[in-house]
């Protein structure tokens, strides 16, 4: 009795919402999955919640392609994060709350090619399936330890964006063959992202785009500049008739640390405020758009040591990454943070002159454009999605070679 009331009430607490943030709900699809053949050759494991999309959104464009060719089911933990992915996607998204579930799926049918867009521990729930080769994505090439993870290790290859990844996957990481275990494809978000034409206002005011990364979840990966810096940035910027603030957020902001969520919503308090009071300014929240439609309308770009520094490159665009000096931080030192300036939190006091000089004079823009094809390859509009399918074919023939091999032995 006691073991069914407490099954009872951990359904009751997951049907109503009542989980810990980051905490699948395990509401699945399990009961009609059981006995199903698989079409799909292609599956994304998913078992992040709602909290976690942002990191799975920017695949969606190179997803339906790859989908188009060779069939991609979409494996989530978290029915409502299902829910939305279904719904942004188009692609067809499964719940699954058991293991039992997973081990009858994959007993059968075609899938050989599995990807992952993050390292969420639950991801070994489906790296011990040897029918499908394993090939980590992530949401992102950086300078963060994320990036130089000994997690690396667990997939049977990682897709990564150029050459900088992999000599900095080499350099960091200890008993493993970044020359052999990754595969170089670009950016193939970028090819499938939909660019508006750059919209520049009259009034001669240069555009500001500031993408903090969100506070990170151990000390060691704590890049972000908000709490440090993002505040008085943002108001020196709003307060320079020469420029104008487009402010992009991180997600997650705030949700692990509250003073980094109170910095948040400082920064979106000025800019609110300096819209009001004078609204042709353009002063604006980059919350409901494309990363890729910011960058359009923008002329230089602060950010931390994230990923948008490296999606910015091709732009040809003057850069700025801060160092907000978080003690303990571990960052993977290569040529891009030796080319572009550095804002720290005692130089905020000539921050708008920094990024005027830097969008008139541009001294950094022959290094950047040498940095392009090292960090991304060959950034020819369709260049990138066509190297990120050709790389998925030659893994799904590949493991099918492979898996005959193993039946035949």
């Amino acid at each position: 009795m006691p073991r069914t009331i407490r099954s009872w009430g951990g359904q009751l607490i997951r049907r109503l919402g009542m989980l810990p943030a980051g905490t699948p709900d395990g509401l699945g699809d399990d009961a009609r999955l059981i006995g199903r053949t698989l079409d799909q050759r292609v599956v994304v494991f998913f078992p992040d919640t709602v909290e976690g999309l942002y990191q799975l959104r920017q695949w969606y464009g190179p997803l339906a392609e790859l989908d188009r060719r060779h069939g991609v089911l979409v494996v989530a933990s978290d029915s409502r994060a299902a829910r939305e992915i279904r719904q942004e996607s188009g692609l067809e998204v499964v719940t699954v709350a058991r293991y039992a579930t997973l081990d009858d799926l994959f007993s059968r049918g075609a899938v050989r090619l599995a990807l992952y867009v993050n390292h969420n521990p639950l991801n070994f729930s489906m790296l011990r399936f040897s029918s499908m080769a394993h090939v980590s994505l992530l949401h992102g090439d950086s300078d963060k330890v994320v990036s130089v993870s000994n997690q690396a290790k667990a997939y049977d290859l990682s897709f990564v964006a150029g050459e900088a990844a992999i000599d900095r996957m080499a350099r960091y990481i200890p008993y493993f063959d970044a020359a052999a275990r990754c595969v170089a494809i670009g950016r193939p978000q970028l090819d499938t992202a939909d660019v508006p034409a750059p919209d520049r206002r009259p009034d001669g005011r240069l555009t500001v785009l500031y993408a903090p990364t969100w506070e990170g979840a151990q000390p060691t990966a704590a890049y972000g500049s908000l709490d440090v810096l993002g505040v008085e940035l943002a108001r020196r910027v709003l307060a320079d008739d020469r420029l104008r603030l487009v402010y992009r957020p991180h997600p997650l902001s705030g949700v692990r640390t509250p003073a980094y969520g109170e910095a948040d919503a400082a920064v979106r308090e000025l800019v609110r405020a300096a819209d009001e009071q004078e609204p042709a300014a353009g002063h604006r929240v980059s919350v409901d758009e494309e990363l890729t439609e910011a960058f359009a309308v923008s002329d230089v770009l602060v950010c931390d040591v994230s990923a948008v520094a490296m999606d910015w490159l091709p732009t040809g665009r003057p850069l700025v990454v801060t160092d907000p000096g978080h003690p303990g931080v571990v960052t993977a030192q290569t040529p891009l943070l030796d080319a572009v300036p550095r804002l720290e939190a005692a130089g905020v006091d000539g921050v708008a002159d920094l990024l005027v000089a830097e969008v008139r004079d541009d001294p950094q823009r022959v290094h950047r454009e040498e940095m392009v094809r090292y960090y991304l390859g060959d950034t020819t509009p369709g260049a990138s999605l066509a190297r990120f399918l050709g790389a998925c074919d030659d893994v799904i023939a590949r493991h099918e070679d492979e898996v005959r091999r193993t039946q035949a032995g």
